[in-house]
């Protein structure tokens, strides 16, 4: 057997390399973490390390890869930043005193998804687990599902959803990891690959999905006879993909998981849907253009990292509940009109740290006396919050400034315990403060004393040898030992015993210097495991208060929110908005939050106003050149709608929103290389979507839709777009288009109204105005841009030609315009249209240019043609006709 033939070392890896079989082992081997086989290939690839090999007695080399215990933080990283899982095996004793073969086992599993790691967090991010379950209740009918969990904080929560709100939902979580039963695979895929992030993707077995044990596995670590407390009873999927979830994190930290003590269920008809067009159209969070260039960059002035976390959550989950939004407005308006109270209260919150992450490193043992420290200091200005409430608040803000709990026992506790700056390793006597503890004095003392006589002693060997550069050192290799310079060698008493040559002097020890080196240790190995032990028993008695600590970090991330709302409010001179039931959206001079804030030092942002109107003025005919402002007047729109059912003040002087479902954007034009998909495939793919889903209650941006086709049908489906948009979603719709005949709709259709982007000519140039006015433009000054872009002046004057050869409807004269523009032509002389020779006479009367007329008939049709009459559906029946005409003999 293969077995027989590995070495003892090689039989114990591979016995726990059997547990573990998905995840790169690392093996602790003294001062290092090796890396065997496969594992190992994969080590040295991801981090840049070097594979060897090693041997396996009979069995053969084996491959080898690894590095230093103490560079653990920088090399899991990678490993896990590259999609693997890791299990990281310690040594459970001293080699010392180990008997045969060092025990050894798995410690932490760490994942994409499940990380404790500082290295591996954002402090303004969360980092989550999910999963996602699925079953079909009736034949095409799927229920999901999902459950997701942040294990440095202990957020939890789950909920179910049919299969058409699955990406969505899993889009605002944004997870880092998604666990599957391993047979739901395929079902889930499709899902799953809809993602605009790929997450890491774990299978896991599928009794852990199944409903009993899922319910087994919640019951039992909520320490509950049933689940009915927290809402999650009758949500059976939901059941299934939280004890999942539960399940996952529990074995990846070895049932390490006492701060969730808690699972909370949402709906997710509890917030806006935004899909992936509309979170990437409208940059909430990021930014193809520039790092600041996002709507969170904007936001996000708060003061705790907490704070910054639940802010992103609240960007991508914009509430649907009035009152839950004007409890946020209304704590935003009482902190922009006392600005005493809002200062206070930013200058309390810059003296908070992370406790939402510390109490997690407290319960899974994770923690520091430092971070113990930084806790305590948190907890410590929980009382000026409480002093900054009073009944002139809003309920909300009063409620969240008077709920965090000061827990000043455990305050005196720590504080009383652990010195200010406690030193970073046990052992050295600079954790706990004097008076703590006697035993700890003691052997402090002790110790402290130790090092006094080896001071003393040096000086004495000095004095009694005269060898003045005489040192008594230690390492931890040799231990105490006195070092002679080889020029005094000469002078080295007899009782000395070398222990050590070195190129430029020799080390001695001494029986006197053996025995005080052995009190030391002692003192020191005791010292060590003293102060281990009580702050094993100081952290536990802070991890009983984690379910308080946690209730407290998520008042204080809130208040957070709210204030930095308000902050940047003021700073940004941004509006309350009034939260409407109606469906009217009416803005007055508003802005675009993130464009306002990147333009140059000085110069004005350019305010509009909209006012979309259900029953009036529901969809708005948007037309005006490139770089006008278009989509800038589009997003700002959305912005603006999102900002509101965020909670959050916007930018404009009023704002009238009525509450909305969801948010559609349809901007910019992009492929799908990857799969094949052209750039208006996309494009319809997302109209597809928008009037698949669109109700009264959505807000509709649609941006030059139909443009990646040809002209008449891209203006087509346009048309039979918009006309969709008034007679069934009625939606209210902003349309921005560079098809002017579609402001022929706004004669057609009662609550379709024209506007457009003003421009001003002024001698051969044009001036943007950045104004959106009622009206339409019946001029898209596209040889102006092109000019402005660099086009050589050759091509952009035969533009000008030919566009004016097109507007007068002259189409004949084109093709002489172009010869005479051709290079060696003389401006007078008009060359035929075709030069055509005997040979080829027979085949030239079969062909027509595109830009003459064959025969008078056809002529004189169109000469009685006024196209500037014409709706786009009558120019195509006209243009059916002409062709019936010309292929009759």
């Amino acid at each position: 057997m293969a077995g027989d033939k590995e070495t003892p070392l090689m039989r114990q890896y591979n016995t726990i390399k059997a547990k573990h079989p998905e995840t790169v082992l690392l093996f602790r081997l003294g001062d290092f973490f090796e890396t065997f086989g496969d594992d190992a290939v994969i080590t040295a690839k991801v981090c840049g390390i070097t594979l060897t090999k090693r041997n396996n007695g009979a069995a053969g080399d084996i491959p080898l890869a690894g590095f230093p215990h103490h560079q653990l933080d920088t090399y899991l990283p990678k490993l896990v930043r590259a999609g693997y899982r890791a299990a990281v095996c310690e040594q459970l004793e001293d080699p010392k005193l180990a008997k045969g073969i060092v025990k050894r086992d798995v410690v932490e599993v760490v994942t994409p998804g499940v990380a404790l790691y500082d290295k591996l967090l954002d402090a303004r991010r969360n980092t989550y687990v999910a999963a996602l379950f699925i079953e079909e209740r009736a034949p095409g009918v799927l229920r999901a599902g999902i459950a997701y969990a942040d294990a440095s904080t202990a957020e939890f929560a789950a909920c179910e959803c049919t299969d058409t709100d699955i990406v969505s939902t899993l889009e605002s979580i944004a997870p880092a990891e998604i666990l599957v039963a391993k047979s739901q695979m395929s079902r889930v895929a499709r899902f799953i690959e809809a993602l605009p992030a790929a997450p890491a993707v774990t299978r896991v077995e599928d009794w852990i999905a199944s409903e009993q044990f899922a319910r087994e596995t919640l019951v039992r670590h909520l320490r509950t006879h049933t689940l009915k407390g927290f809402g999650l009873d009758h949500l059976s999927h939901a059941v299934t993909a939280a004890g999942m979830v539960m399940h996952y994190i529990s074995e990846t930290q070895q049932g390490k998981i006492s701060h969730f003590s808690s699972v909370r269920t949402f709906d997710t008809g509890e917030y806006m849907t935004l899909d992936t067009s509309t979170r990437r159209n409208l940059e909430i969070i990021s930014s193809s253009q520039e790092k600041d260039a996002s709507l969170v960059a904007v936001l996000d002035d708060t003061c705790t990292p907490m704070g910054g976390r639940l802010l992103r959550a609240w960007l991508l989950r914009p509430l649907r509940s009035r009152d839950r939004i004007n409890d946020r407005l209304h704590s935003v308006a009482a902190l922009v009109r006392d600005g005493d109270l809002r200062r206070a209260l930013r200058d309390a919150l810059k003296r908070i740290g992370d406790l939402e992450r510390l109490i997690g490193k407290v319960c899974v043992q994770r923690a520091t006396p430092r971070d113990i420290v930084a806790l305590r200091m948190s907890l410590a200005v929980i009382p000026v919050l409480h002093s900054l409430c009073s009944d002139s608040l809003p309920d909300y803000l009063g409620s969240l400034l008077g709920s965090p709990e000061a827990l000043p026992d455990l305050v005196r506790d720590i504080e009383y315990a652990l010195a200010d700056e406690p030193a970073l390793h046990f052992g050295s006597g600079g954790v706990f403060r004097p008076g703590y503890h006697r035993e700890l004095d003691d052997m402090r003392d002790a110790l402290s004393s130790g090092k006094t006589w080896v001071s003393a002693y040096q000086e004495r060997l000095r004095t009694e040898t005269g060898i003045p550069s005489l040192k008594v050192s230690m390492n931890g290799v040799f231990g105490y030992y006195v070092e002679i310079s080889n020029a005094h060698k000469d002078r080295v008493p007899e009782s000395f015993q070398r222990r050590q040559t070195l190129t430029n002097a020799e080390r001695y020890i001494t029986p006197e210097l053996k025995e005080r080196e052995e009190l030391i240790m002692r003192a020191e190995s005791g010292l060590s495991t003293l102060e281990q032990n009580l702050f094993a028993e100081l952290r536990q008695r802070v991890a009983d208060h984690a379910a308080a600590i946690q209730h407290t970090a998520r008042c204080i991330a809130a208040i957070d929110c709210l204030a930095s709302f308000a902050s940047v409010s003021v700073s940004n001179d941004y509006c309350e908005p009034f939260i409407a039931d109606d469906d009217v959206i009416d803005v007055r001079e508003g802005r675009h939050p993130v464009v306002e804030r990147l333009l140059p030092v000085g110069t004005p942002y350019v305010p509009n106003s909209t006012r979309l109107d259900i029953d009036a003025s529901q969809i708005h005919i948007l037309t005006g050149p490139n770089m006008a402002g278009k989509s800038c007047y589009l997003r700002q729109v959305g912005l603006i709608v999102l900002l509101a059912h965020v909670g959050c003040f916007v930018p404009a002087a009023s704002a009238h929103i009525a509450l909305c479902d969801r948010i559609f954007t349809r901007v910019g034009a992009q492929d799908n290389i990857a799969t094949g998909e052209s750039t208006f495939l996309v494009e319809m793919q997302e109209a597809a979507n928008i009037l698949h889903h669109a109700t009264k209650s959505s807000l509709v941006l649609l941006d030059e839709v139909g443009r990646g086709t040809a002209t008449f049908d891209g203006m087509s489906i346009a048309w039979a777009l918009a006309e969709y948009m008034h007679d069934h979603a009625q939606s209210k719709t902003l349309f921005a288009t560079h098809y002017h005949e579609l402001n022929d709709l706004t004669e057609l259709y009662p609550r379709i109204h024209p506007f457009k982007v003003d421009v001003q000519e002024v001698g051969n140039g044009i001036i943007f105005t950045r104004r959106v006015l009622p009206g339409s433009s019946d001029h898209s000054f596209g040889i102006h841009v092109a000019r402005m872009a660099g086009l050589p002046g050759s091509v952009t004057e035969r533009a000008e030609q030919i566009l004016r050869t097109l507007e007068s409807n002259n189409l004949e004269l084109l093709k002489h315009a172009g010869d005479s523009a051709s290079p060696g032509a003389t401006p007078t002389a008009a060359k035929p249209r075709v030069s055509v020779d005997a040979s080829s006479k027979a085949s030239r009367e079969d062909q027509i240019s595109m830009f003459e007329i064959r025969d008078d008939r056809l002529r004189a049709k169109l000469a009685g043609i006024d196209v500037n009459r014409l709706t786009p559906m009558q120019a195509l029946q006209v243009l059916s006709e002409l062709k019936d005409e010309a292929s009759r003999p």
